[in-house]
C-alpha cells in the first residue's frame, strides 16, 4: 500500500489535475481503493478537491502556485436566496472549492470579510429570488462576484432616503454608515469592503462605483442601462501584506474618549461637483448629510481646483460651530482651496 502511495504521489505532480478514474486506469485498481489511498493526501491538504460528485478533480498543492494554468481555477454556483445565510454558503464553498484553504491568514481575512459582508447585503436587501456567485483564482489575485435581479442597491438607498439620485445614494455609501435597515445593520459594509480589497466594483442599473485601492481612488462611471439588479466584483491581490485590522484601524479613533468605534471618515470633495465647480451650499450640505455621526471628518480636495466662499463657510464655519467636538481635516487643497477654507475657518473661531 505504501509502495502505490507514492506512485500515486508522483503520479500526480507530472499532471496539471487528476480524477480518480485517472488514478484506476493509471494503476489498475478500484476506485474505492483510490479513494483511501488519497484520504491521507486530503486531510494534509497535499491533494486539493475543486467541485463535488462526479465532476470533481483534485490537483496537488504544488501546482496551484508553480503553474499558472491550473492557478486559473473558477467556482461557480447559483443560489436561491430564500433562507440562505452568508457563513453556510462560505463553509461550502471552502469544502467544494479548498484553495480558499491555502491563502495567507491575512489575505483569507480579507476575503471571508468582504466576500460574507457582500452576500449579506444581497440576501437581505436586493429582495432577489436568486444569487449568482462566480470565484476565480488566478496566480495573481483571488477575485469574486456576486450578482442579483433585484431591485439595486442605489435604487434602494435612494428610496429608503428619500435621494433624488443615483449618484446621490453613491455619496452617501462612501461616506460609511448608509444603511435601509439601521436596526439590523450598522452600514459599513460596502464602505470597509470597497476599502479593504484592492479592486472594488458595484454597478446596477446603469451606474457603477468604482474604487480602485492601487492608485488610490474612487470614480463613478455609467454602466449598462438595461442591466437589472446589482452586480459587486471584488479582487484581492495575493501578493498584499494589508490586514483587515489596518483598514478597521484606519477608520477608528483611536483617543482616549473614543470608543473604538467606527468614528471617523474621508470624503472625496471631487464626487460632489456640479459641473467640477464647487460654490453652493446645497453641495456643501449635500457633503454634510450624515457627517454628524463621526468623531472625524478628513476631507480631500484632490483634483478640485477651487471653492466658493458660501461652499467652505458652510462646511467650516456654520457646520463646524453646530458640532464643535467633530475635528475636520483637510489634505490635497491647493492654494486656492485652502485661502478659502483658512477665511471660513477664521470666521468660526470668531463665531464661538
Amino acid at each position: 500500500m505504501l509502495d502505490i502511495s507514492i506512485k500515486i504521489l508522483d503520479f500526480t505532480r507530472k499532471y496539471d489535475q487528476f480524477t480518480t478514474a485517472d488514478l484506476v486506469q493509471e494503476f489498475s485498481i478500484s476506485r474505492q481503493y483510490v479513494n483511501r489511498l488519497i484520504q491521507p493526501y486530503l486531510l494534509n491538504k497535499t491533494f486539493l478537491k475543486i467541485g463535488s460528485t462526479r465532476k470533481a478533480f483534485y490537483i496537488h498543492k504544488d501546482k496551484i502556485e508553480r503553474n499558472v494554468h491550473t492557478a486559473l481555477l473558477k467556482y461557480v454556483h447559483t443560489y436561491n436566496a430564500t433562507s440562505l445565510e452568508e457563513h453556510d454558503v462560505l463553509l461550502k464553498i471552502e469544502k467544494e472549492f479548498p484553495v480558499i484553504s491555502l491563502l495567507s491568514e491575512n489575505i483569507k481575512s480579507i476575503f471571508d470579510f468582504a466576500f460574507s459582508e457582500m452576500l449579506n447585503n444581497a440576501i437581505e436587501h436586493s429582495h432577489t429570488k436568486m444569487i449568482h456567485i462566480k470565484i476565480i483564482k488566478d496566480h495573481q489575485n483571488i477575485s469574486f462576484t456576486i450578482s442579483d435581479a433585484g431591485i439595486g442597491v442605489f435604487r434602494n438607498i435612494m428610496n429608503k432616503k428619500n435621494l433624488k439620485s443615483d449618484l446621490e445614494a453613491i455619496q452617501e455609501l462612501l461616506k460609511g454608515k448608509a444603511t435601509t435597515m439601521p436596526r439590523s445593520h450598522s452600514g459599513e459594509g460596502i464602505f470597509f469592503t470597497s476599502r479593504v480589497v484592492d479592486f472594488f466594483i458595484l454597478d446596477s442599473f446603469g451606474k457603477k462605483l468604482i474604487v480602485d485601492g492601487s492608485l488610490p481612488d474612487t470614480f463613478i462611471e455609467n454602466g449598462e442601462k438595461g442591466k437589472r439588479g446589482t452586480e459587486v466584483s471584488c479582487r484581492i491581490s495575493l501578493m498584499t501584506k494589508r490586514h483587515l485590522s489596518d483598514i478597521f484601524r484606519k477608520y477608528t479613533n483611536l483617543t482616549d474618549e473614543s470608543d473604538y468605534g467606527f468614528d471617523k471618515t474621508e470624503i472625496q470633495v471631487k464626487l460632489y461637483s456640479l459641473g467640477g465647480v464647487y460654490i453652493s451650499r446645497s453641495q456643501a450640505r449635500r457633503i454634510l448629510s450624515g457627517l454628524e455621526k463621526f468623531s472625524i471628518v478628513t476631507f480631500d480636495f484632490d483634483n478640485v481646483p477651487v471653492v466658493g466662499q458660501a461652499f467652505a463657510d458652510e462646511i467650516f464655519r456654520v457646520f463646524q460651530v453646530k458640532h464643535s467636538k467633530i475635528r475636520l481635516e483637510t489634505k490635497n487643497m491647493n492654494e486656492n482651496v485652502e485661502f478659502m477654507i483658512k477665511r471660513a475657518l477664521n470666521e468660526a473661531r470668531r463665531s464661538i
